[in-house]
C-alpha cells in the first residue's frame, strides 16, 4: 500500500485561526499581537484569565481559560475556538515556566510544575489540534522551546530537561505526521527580556533579544516551515558545531569567562515577584493534581 504524501499546504495569516498559549504577557502576548496585526483570528489560552483577558481586549483578539496542563481543559478550550471562530489552523505553544536555581535546593512541587507546563502542556496541546489538521491536511504547531534545549546550563538542570523534552518532542511529531500537510516548527530563543528573566543579568553565554523579535520568528515559519529556528538564528548553528569540535576542556575555559552560572546567582529582590508567583501556581498545581482539579495559576 502506498502512502500518499500531502504537501504542507499555503496558510494565508490573515484568514487563519491562531491559538497561542502563555499569550498574557512575554514571548505570547508578544506573538498573538503580530498574528492579529497579520489580521488573523487569535484566541489567547491562559490560566490566568483575567490578565489574559486584558490583553486580549488590548489587541482585539479573544480569550478563554487554558490550563495547559489538563487535557480536559485543552479539550475544552479547542472546542470552544472551534465553535466560535473554526477550527485551529496554527497553534503557538508558548505557555513555560522558568525558576531556576541549584538542582538539589529545588522544591518538588516546583519540579512537577516546570516538567507539566514546560512538557505536557506542549504534549496535550499538539494531540489536541492534531487530529482535526491532519483529516483535514491542513496546519502548522510551532512550540516555543529554548536554547536550553540545546544548551546545557548550571542552575537550570530542570528547566534544560523540559525544553530538551520540548525540542524532541517537535522534531518527533514532525517526522510522524510529516506528509500529511501537518508541520510542526520548534523556536529556540536565547535570553528573552521577559519576566521569566528577571534578576537575571543578561548577556554573557546567551545573547539577549526582545519578545518581539522571537515573535516575528515564530510568524516566519508559516512560510517556512522550518523545523528548528534560533532567535537569534546563528546561535543554534554556532553552538551545534562548537558542541561537536571543541574539547571539553576549553570549552570549560569559555564558560568561565562567559559567566554560564548566573541562573545559581540571580537578583533574589528583582526576582522576587515571579517567584512568588511561581510558588503559588507550584502549590497550586499539586493541589490540583491530588484533588484531580485543574491548576488555579500558571505562570508565563
Amino acid at each position: 500500500m502506498r502512502l500518499v504524501r500531502i504537501p504542507a499546504s499555503p496558510i494565508e495569516v490573515s484568514e487563519a485561526v491562531v491559538v497561542v498559549t502563555g499569550g498574557a504577557r512575554g514571548i505570547g502576548a508578544a506573538t498573538a499581537a503580530l498574528f492579529r496585526e497579520r489580521g488573523a483570528t487569535v484566541w489567547i489560552g491562559d490560566v490566568d484569565a483575567d490578565v489574559a483577558a486584558e490583553a486580549a481586549v488590548r489587541i482585539g483578539a479573544r480569550s478563554a481559560r487554558l490550563d495547559v496542563t489538563s487535557g480536559e481543559s485543552w479539550r475544552e478550550f479547542v472546542a470552544a475556538v472551534t465553535d466560535e471562530s473554526g477550527p485551529v489552523d496554527i497553534l503557538v505553544n508558548n505557555a513555560g515556566v522558568m525558576p531556576v536555581g541549584p538542582f538539589v535546593d529545588e522544591p518538588e512541587p516546583t519540579t512537577d510544575l516546570m516538567l507539566d507546563v514546560n512538557v505536557r502542556g506542549v504534549l496535550h496541546g499538539m494531540k489536541t489540534v492534531l487530529p482535526s489538521m491532519r483529516d483535514t491536511g491542513r496546519g502548522h504547531i510551532v512550540n516555543i522551546a529554548s536554547m536550553a534545549g540545546m544548551l546545557p546550563l548550571p542552575g537550570m538542570v530542570t528547566y534544560n530537561a523540559s525544553k530538551y523534552a520540548a525540542l524532541g518532542a517537535s522534531l518527533a511529531a514532525r517526522r510522524e505526521y510529516d506528509g500529511t500537510g501537518v508541520t510542526v516548527s520548534a523556536i529556540l530563543p536565547a535570553a528573552v527580556r521577559t519576566e521569566l528573566a528577571s534578576g537575571a543579568s543578561l548577556g554573557g553565554v546567551l545573547p539577549t533579544v526582545d519578545p518581539e523579535t522571537v515573535a516575528r520568528a515564530v510568524l516566519r515559519t508559516v512560510d517556512t516551515r522550518a523545523a528548528r529556528t534560533s532567535v537569534p538564528r546563528w546561535i543554534a548553528p554556532v553552538w551545534s558545531l562548537a558542541d561537536a569540535l571543541v574539547p571539553e576542556w576549553i570549552e570549560r575555559i569559555v564558560r568561565r569567562f562567559a559567566d554560564d552560572r548566573q541562573a545559581l546567582a540571580l537578583d533574589a529582590t528583582a526576582r522576587k515577584a515571579y517567584l512568588d508567583r511561581v510558588d503559588r501556581q507550584a502549590g497550586a498545581h499539586t493541589a490540583g493534581t491530588e484533588t484531580g482539579t485543574a491548576t488555579d495559576e500558571v505562570a508565563r
